[in-house]
């Protein structure tokens, strides 16, 4: 078949917390055979919160492959077999303190398509409504509002790098402006 691969044998050489990694031959359309190194992921979900008054709230971390702060949408991994969108409501009240009346689906993005299987699913949380924030015993980050259209600037002008972060506040802008039209 045309623009298929299939699996001929499949190696777990590292079963981590969070990650496996497998080494994979696979055969292609024109019968030769080829390794793939695949890290299975259980996903995960990003969350743009932005509140009446036009503010998204965003997060600053430490991020250990690149040894330096990142601004983030709150976001988490999810459990294998979970809900992304229960597992973004946890991670929001998590990370930002709120939980929303509003939540709404922006889409799926495949953050690392030649290697990695995960899938992050993206939300927009509105009519926010803010308390205590539970974060994980080896979670520290510093959140803080902006007004979202400087947020599309920081994507814009390369202040957020992270990738999930910029394609969801764009997303949410496209969302946003098409619901204002």
């Amino acid at each position: 078949m045309h623009l298929t691969e299939d699996t001929v044998n499949s190696q777990l050489i590292f079963d981590g917390k969070v990650v496996k990694l497998y080494k994979d031959e696979a055969k292609l359309e024109d019968g030769s055979i080829v390794s793939r190194e695949l890290i299975k992921h259980p996903g995960g979900v990003c969350v743009v919160p932005i509140d009446d008054e036009g503010n998204v709230y965003l997060v600053k971390q430490f991020r250990y492959p690149f040894q330096t702060q990142l601004i983030e949408i709150p976001a988490g991994k999810l459990e294998y077999g979970e809900d992304p969108a229960e597992c973004g409501r946890r991670e929001l009240k998590e990370e930002a303190g709120a939980v929303c009346g509003r939540y709404d689906y922006l889409g799926k993005l495949y953050p690392t398509v030649a290697y990695d299987s995960e899938v992050i699913h993206m939300y927009l949380a509105r009519e926010l409504d803010f308390g205590e924030r539970k974060l994980d015993d080896d979670e520290f980050l510093d959140v803080f509002k902006v007004p979202f259209e400087k947020a599309v600037e920081m994507v814009m002008n390369g202040e957020i790098l992270d990738s999930k972060t910029q394609l969801a506040i764009l997303k949410a802008k496209m969302l946003l402006e098409s619901e204002n039209k």
